[in-house]
């Protein structure tokens, strides 16, 4: 078996730049803006620095990554201070999304039980079993919300053929 990997110094260095361009996407997809999913991406490599033990391999690191992404952006959304907050404080403030191309905005407009799932499937190569672990779901349940985010997107762009 490899070599456990650790989490400090040139290791910590190497997983964010391998992993944080995936993670801000997916906290992107949760979160809708740039701010809120930097904030998300820095809590969960504070959280990864301060982990105690170590990683089976990197498929290992990479999961317990993505759990703990999705878990901090769920408590953010669910936090008093995020449900408070005014509109009208941030009209000013807003800034273009990342580039993407139509069919992952497409993805990112679904809500978030469809497009978690979808994303992580189509644009991170994960298998429904590895994604019912992320997201403690039973696997039929993330097969069902596959089949109705590919049913919602296909209606989508039956619907508006003009805008891809």
């Amino acid at each position: 078996m490899d070599k456990p990997l650790t989490r400090s110094g040139r290791s910590a260095r190497d997983a964010y730049l391998e992993y944080a361009q995936m993670l801000y996407r997916i906290a992107y997809t949760y979160m809708k803006n740039p701010y809120d999913s930097e904030d998300a991406l820095q809590e969960c490599f504070v959280r990864y620095l301060r982990r105690g033990g170590r990683f089976a391999d990197a498929q290992h690191e990479k999961g317990w990554l993505i759990l703990t992404l999705t878990n901090i952006c769920r408590d953010q959304l669910k936090s008093k201070s995020r449900r408070h907050e005014s509109l009208e404080e941030h009209t000013e403030l807003s800034l273009p999304e990342p580039e993407t191309d139509a069919l992952l905005s497409a993805v990112f407009a679904l809500p978030e039980r469809y497009k978690v799932p979808l994303y992580l499937y189509y644009y991170e190569g994960y298998a429904v079993k590895e994604i019912a672990g992320m997201l403690r779901l039973p696997v039929n349940t993330v097969k069902t919300r596959l089949a109705r985010a590919r049913n919602q997107l296909k209606n989508e762009w039956e619907e508006n053929p003009n805008d891809q």
